[in-house]
């Protein structure tokens, strides 16, 4: 006999979960015992939405599911921020909320809230553990979770519930699969005919291909069939983005729309590739016309979200279905290397530092100096828009945000739950000001855990994207200002190093300094002129 919350710790261990993260209560002390003892390490964070953050952060390292623990009334609603972007994010994330026993919440009401119902809209299911379906609930949960297209899973734990002991049932963990390949039909030999017949290809992929791992054969058909490849900006590095099919991520930027979207309107056939068009700005409806042009779409779900059309549609696992379309006749001549090449010098050049002190020098010098495997995380922001162009991704999941929900306070958490995960490896945050100043409170966590991170911010103390809306509506500036802040003091305050840099030059030093330092974090406060993005993204 063991209890129903070691029950659902086993399982979750099963599943690949080495960390949980939030702030316990007297609601989920039973759970965080049975977590701790089945060998998963809770980590204490200072405010429930920065830890589920830092569980998605080490969901991206791992593969396993992120577990964020929180205790009822505020504790649950602190976590909104974190389940609504995994939602969104397609994040497999198990959202474990500590209740009283539901006979007792008939008649008492101090921080009684209805927790399903406040997870119903942002979740893909909400469960109540009780002791006789612990396992089945457990296993469900991580299904859902997992399951096309990933997202969060919330169980409610009453403490009765999570005490009362049970048989440990002699079921296994499955492991749910997907569909794999599409069958042979017409539809799919068309596809291998338009493939063999096309001259201006081009492919977009998506986060999909991430979730499907589907990263190498994407690179490997792409290098067969001369195809360019532009990736969604939460895709980043499922192609090394310095290879020279490699043309980097998309729907941020209006300027680079300007580059990119022609390509696909001038293309004989689109390949949709786990292209999940959630990430996307309003300028990446409809790119192609799938009425005049041929488009082959490979996704995980199907398509009933009509923000763009396919001449052929297969839900598949997209790296199945690539590798079946690969079995068409020899390629053609395709325009890949010298229209790729002359769209890649044209991004480059438009978004290009040119030398001068600014966002895009900050990036620029960033990423020559940290080595190739670093992993970054960035906050939302103009500068997240500078960075999807110049920030440099050579792997999947080498640059972590949040892109579909596109929330701020991300990049510090998301840093922190990687290098968690993955602590060999340099993580670098970049975030903008007012980002870092919405979870400072996590640089205490940060320096507890001795994690070396370097975080950099960009200091213009203004909410700079917000403030070039306001302008380009011929609007007052209003509500997007603050003051200045030292942030080399607050890196100190916290029990880290801090330096503020205006240069070239200091910003080089900082930034070799951070990258030797093994036991504590680094704050590089990077001053920029307001509106100093002007023209740039």
């Amino acid at each position: 006999m063991i209890r129903a919350a070691d029950l659902l710790a086993r399982g979750l261990y099963q599943a690949g979960c080495r960390h949980a993260f939030g702030i316990p209560g007297g609601e989920v002390l039973t759970l965080v015992d049975a977590l701790t003892a089945v060998g998963i390490r809770f980590v204490l964070c200072k405010q429930e939405s920065a830890a589920g953050f830092m569980a998605e952060g080490a969901y991206h390292r791992t593969g396993a599911p992120g577990i964020l623990v929180a205790t009822l009334g505020p504790g649950v609603a602190n976590c909104i921020n974190a389940v609504a972007n995994a939602l969104q994010d397609r994040v497999p994330l198990l959202v474990l909320t500590g209740c009283i026993d539901p006979d007792e919440a008939l008649t008492y009401t101090h921080q009684i809230i209805d927790h399903r119902a406040l997870f119903a809209s942002i979740t893909k299911a909400t469960f109540t553990l009780s002791p006789g379906g612990a396992a089945v609930i457990t296993e469900k949960a991580l299904a859902i979770a997992a399951a096309d297209r990933p997202g969060p899973v919330h169980i409610d734990v009453p403490m009765p519930a999570a005490d009362a002991m049970v048989e440990e049932p002699p079921r296994a963990w499955k492991v749910k699969g997907r569909p794999t390949a599409p069958a042979e039909s017409e539809a799919f030999a068309a596809a291998r005919r338009w493939l063999t017949e096309a001259e201006r290809p081009i492919m977009i992929a998506g986060l999909d291909v991430l979730n499907h791992g589907a990263a190498s054969a994407v690179q490997s058909f792409a290098e067969t069939w001369n195809i360019p490849v532009v990736t969604t900006y939460k895709a980043k590095g499922v192609i090394p983005e310095d290879h020279p099919l490699a043309l980097g991520g998309a729907g941020l930027s209006p300027l680079a729309d300007q580059v990119l979207l022609p390509l696909f309107k001038e293309a004989d056939l689109v390949l949709a590739v786990g292209y999940d068009p959630i990430e996307m700005r309003i300028g990446w409806r409809n790119p192609w016309d799938p009425a005049t042009q041929r488009v082959v779409e490979f996704a995980a779900a199907p398509n009933l979200h009509y923000m763009h059309g396919s001449t052929l549609s297969f839900v598949c696992d997209v790296g199945a279905g690539l590798d079946a379309l690969a079995t068409a006749s020899k390629p053609n001549k395709t325009w890949a290397h010298e229209r790729a090449a002359a769209a890649r010098k044209h991004l480059h050049k438009l978004f290009s530092s040119c030398g001068e002190w600014g966002p895009a020098a900050i990036v620029e010098r960033v990423r020559r100096i940290f080595p190739r495997d670093t992993i970054a995380t960035a906050d939302s922001g103009a500068h997240r828009i500078l960075m999807s162009q110049l920030w440099q991704a050579y792997e999947p999941r080498g640059l972590l945000q949040s892109s579909a929900f596109a929330t701020m306070g991300c990049a510090l958490p998301l840093a922190m739950g990687a290098k968690l995960a993955e602590p060999k490896r340099p993580v670098v945050a970049f975030s903008g000001d007012a980002g870092l100043l919405m979870v400072l409170g996590e640089l205490s966590t940060l320096a507890e855990l001795k994690l070396p991170i370097t975080i950099v911010v960009f200091v213009d103390a203004s909410l700079a994207l917000i403030e070039m809306k306001q302008r380009s509506r011929q609007l007052k500036s209003a509500g997007v200002d603050f003051n200045f802040c030292d942030f080399a003091a607050i890196g100190a305050a916290f029990g880290g190093a801090g330096a503020m840099v205006s240069d070239v030059a200091s910003l080089d030093q900082a930034l070799r300094s951070a990258l030797d330092r093994n036991d504590r974090f680094t704050i590089v406060g990077a001053s920029i002129e307001r509106r100093a993005y002007d023209g740039h993204i």
